[in-house]
């Protein structure tokens, strides 16, 4: 890279917009054995996404929210259309949602092989939702910047269609191609879909559990182009941060026309690690540490 390409990634990540989205990063944990030893790490004012084990169902979710809700913060509570058993199920969550203060939730198909009752995606679940007096203001919804491991594109193009009308922003699933998510980002507003869109970005994270992670949610692609970033490649030896990519990306920040609103961390559960990046990447850039 020259010394000017250089110097114009430097300045594009020292933009105040940029500045801003890295401290406003919203960090997704994983309802896992371990994770409570690692919310003392989460900032003040993070805004928290729990996610939704197929193995462990929706309680193990909703139980972790509500001790991420009393730790203070602002959660956002996965609800995964394949784990809800019914319209009453779906009731039952939306009260205790309701009942711990929160107002928005991110809504998935999930990961589960069989769904346990007649949501067999995001969907019919947010089509149920929209039937219910809910109370919520922001629900979210997944886009995907490369084909998914288990959808056809035409399919999930269709299912935007349908997501779009019920939901409030978009949070793209990883992908470590920048070429790819821009050309996604371009597509997504030609088909007149103008929701907020937050680039779906890996923590700090270990080699082998980031390339694990990614061919096991169908990242073949992406993968294999990540392999072939030498500089890249050489940062995986002893863990990967997600700097390249975001510098690759950081122009697209508070763009009109893009619409990205900022930036969603997968921290797989390394949230002190990766609170520890953002406080280094904030002291370079030259915002405030967290």
């Amino acid at each position: 890279m020259s010394a000017i390409d250089r110097t114009s990634r430097e300045l594009v990540m020292q933009a105040p917009a940029m500045v801003d989205s890295i401290r406003r990063a919203r960090l997704e944990i994983i309802p896992m054995k371990g994770i409570d030893e690692q919310l003392a790490f989460l900032p003040d004012d993070a805004v928290v996404t729990v996610t939704a084990s197929p193995t462990k169902g929706m309680d193990a979710t909703m139980e972790l929210v509500g001790r991420v809700v009393a730790a203070g913060h602002r959660v956002v509570p996965h609800l995964s259309a394949r784990l809800v058993k019914d319209r009453a199920h779906l009731e039952d969550l939306l009260a205790r949602i309701r009942d711990l203060g929160i107002i928005e939730v991110f809504v998935v198909a999930g990961d589960a092989a069989d769904a346990v009752g007649p949501y067999a995606g995001a969907v019919e679940l947010l089509e149920e939702m929209a039937t219910v007096d809910h109370g919520l203001t922001h629900v979210g919804i997944t886009g995907y910047p490369e084909p998914h491991a288990f959808i056809s594109d035409r399919a999930a193009i269709d299912a935007m269609a349908r997501k779009a009308p019920h939901a409030t922003y978009i949070v793209s699933q990883i992908c470590y191609d920048p070429v790819v998510i821009r050309g996604w980002i371009a597509n997504l507003r030609a088909r007149g879909i103008e929701l907020p869109v937050y680039l779906g970005v890996p923590g700090v994270i270990d080699r082998s559990r980031l390339l694990r992670v990614s061919l096991r949610v169908g990242l073949g692609d992406s993968v294999r182009y990540l392999r072939k970033q030498h500089e890249v490649a050489a940062k995986l030896v002893s863990g990967y941060t997600p700097d390249e990519l975001m510098e690759d990306l950081a122009d697209l920040v508070d763009d009109p026309y893009t619409g990205v609103a900022g930036w969603h961390i997968f921290t797989f559960n390394e949230v002190e690690r990766t609170q520890r990046w953002r406080q280094d990447l904030l002291a370079t850039t030259g915002g405030a540490v967290l």
